[in-house]
């Protein structure tokens, strides 16, 4: 007889039921999953939630400090015009989105600590350590995208957002550099209709420093090319058909010092040339590009070839040779009050008759033609009077100096002067005028000087300045642009090294894109790179090494439906 043994069930716990630890375990990973969506649900709409009242603010024209989002990231909304960050990767001029670390406050330093820290600091600025502490690390930054991301996906209807959703500037967030591909920005741009958001571009750059080989200044090492880049770009969209676009910037000329009295300055001429479509990585830009000469100038590096070209007139009249003698002996207000006070007490009695041009409206030139006919009006030698005295005479000096020159030169009529020399405006705005002229005229010497180019492209470049300081108030700033014929300007890139090269590929939509790009600074100005000393660079007749900088911008398209 065989005998069956049934254990008690209180010896057998309930828990260890068939699946009883697997329920337990599926529960528990469950509420995990839970709390963790939950979380970032409210992370999305409190970002977007930020994101959307700096926009909204931006709009109506209130101007604020970058927003802090959990405590350790800041949000700053970047306008057209503005400095932008991305300006040498994204080369273009949108609204975006920058997002970064909170800068570290630092302790003020004692007076030695500030000695000590000096060298320090300056070390800090020149290698971009402290832009670098602002990066992210590549988890976090994809978080953002992320939640960026969630906010813009009409499917998430259970985010507790305002519907339809406001389209929201394209968001760009800095990165460390530290995961395997040196990432060093993220962004996201949305896909739009009219009326509805379907999509979104994710963006990734990366950059990279190191020495390259070059031999009669062309690169010999670098392992990318054409062919690579495209079927790369066809794999990861899924094209057929691409067009490459090419990109060179020449710098024709890059200002030092004059001598030894004159600080070196940034007096820059560069070329821009682009062109479609591309055969080759480094390919030299065909004289069937299109082509853009960028002036910008530092006043230090022209001031003294001016006075060389603005010979002194031989037709200075009574005013403007008064004007002369005062502006090297007159060294203080009484000396000008004294001065003054001469002239009209000869004028007075007749002692001079002096000679003016015409077309003065000052003071001085009022007096002298009354006292042709022996009256004279009473002025007051006291205040700021004979202060605007002096500024009127030497303001009728300097626009006939200027018309001289760009008459002379042959590079503008009285005509086309007409706005910045006009007497009928009051004299703070003569003053503006004269100084958008003084502008022009520096421009136009730096590249008589530096790159001697023909008449011709002198006076269109004339003619553009001219029109735009008609039209807008003085920037010194500003870098004027003027196209030009690629045939007239070969000379001067054909046989030189690119500052900067780039090729774009793309299929059609301007949003889907990849980009190489190489650079002789670096592109990115939150990442160190190493900089080799002068001793380790070789030069060896044309063999040469040095250090260069490459970039790459890829993207993915995702569709919401």
């Amino acid at each position: 007889m065989g005998v069956k043994v049934v254990p008690a069930r209180k010896s057998r716990p309930r828990t260890s039921a068939p699946g009883a630890h697997f329920s337990l375990a599926v529960s528990g990973v469950r509420s995990n999953w839970g709390a963790m969506w939950s979380g970032a649900n409210r992370a999305a709409e409190e970002f977007y939630a930020g994101l959307l009242q700096e926009f909204d603010e931006n709009k109506k024209g209130i101007r604020k400090d970058p927003f802090i989002y959990e405590a350790d990231i800041q949000v700053q909304l970047i306008s057209k015009g503005q400095p932008n960050p991305l300006k040498n990767i994204l080369h273009e001029n949108e609204t975006i989105f920058i997002v970064e670390k909170v800068p570290l406050e630092k302790e003020e330093p004692s007076p030695i600590e500030e000695l000590q820290s000096e060298d320090t600091a300056i070390s800090d600025l020149s290698t971009g350590e402290n832009v670098g502490l602002l990066a992210l690390p590549i988890g976090r930054a994809r978080q953002l995208i992320g939640f960026y991301t969630m906010a813009h996906n009409p499917n998430m209807t259970h985010l507790k957002i305002n519907r339809p959703v406001t389209a929201l500037p394209p968001l760009w967030v800095r990165c460390d550099g530290s995961d395997p591909e040196g990432i060093s920005w993220l962004g996201a741009e949305l896909i739009s209709t009219s009326s509805n958001i379907t999509g979104i571009v994710l963006y990734m750059v990366t950059c990279k420093g190191e020495s390259s080989l070059l031999f009669c200044g062309v690169d010999k090492n670098y392992s990318v090319n054409l062919e690579d880049l495209k079927k790369s770009h066809k794999k990861r969209h899924h094209l057929s058909t691409l067009t490459a676009s090419g990109f060179a910037q020449y710098e024709l000329f890059k200002s030092t010092a004059l001598d030894d009295t004159v600080a070196a300055s940034q007096t820059t001429i560069t070329l821009d040339i682009s062109w479609s479509p591309v055969d080759e990585i480094l390919q030299t830009p065909p004289l069937s590009s299109t082509a853009t000469l960028i002036v910008k100038h530092d006043a230090a590096a022209v001031d003294g070839s001016i006075e060389c070209l603005l010979t002194v007139r031989g037709d200075l009249d009574f005013a403007e040779q008064l004007w002369c003698k005062m502006s090297s002996s007159v060294i203080s207000y009484q000396d000008l009050v004294k001065c003054f006070s001469l002239v009209i007490q000869s004028l007075q009695r007749g002692a001079i008759q002096p000679w003016l041009h015409s077309g003065s409206n000052s003071l001085l030139s009022k007096l002298i033609h009354q006292s042709y006919y022996g009256t004279m009006d009473t002025v007051s030698l006291s205040g700021t009077v004979p202060v605007q005295m002096l500024l009127e005479i030497g303001l009728d000096k300097l626009k006939k100096d200027y018309i001289c020159f760009f008459i002379g030169q042959e590079l503008a009529s009285l005509n086309h002067l007409e706005y910045f020399i006009s007497p009928s405006v009051d004299t703070q705005e003569q003053v503006h005028r004269v100084q958008k002229l003084h502008h022009i005229l520096e421009i136009v010497v730096s590249c008589m000087l530096f790159i001697k180019p023909q008449h011709e492209l002198l006076f269109s470049l004339t003619q553009s300045c001219i029109k735009y300081y008609e039209q807008n108030p003085l920037d010194e700033q500003h870098i004027f642009q003027l196209p030009v014929r690629p045939t007239a300007v070969k000379d001067l890139y054909q046989n030189e090294k690119p500052q900067k090269w780039r090729v774009e590929i793309n299929s059609g939509q301007k949003k889907v894109k990849t980009v190489w790009q190489l650079s002789d600074s670096p592109p990115i100005d939150h990442l160190n790179f190493h900089r080799p000393d002068f001793s380790e660079l070789t030069l060896s007749g044309s063999l040469e090494e040095r250090i260069s900088f490459t970039n790459m911008v890829t993207c993915s398209q995702v569709h919401f439906k």
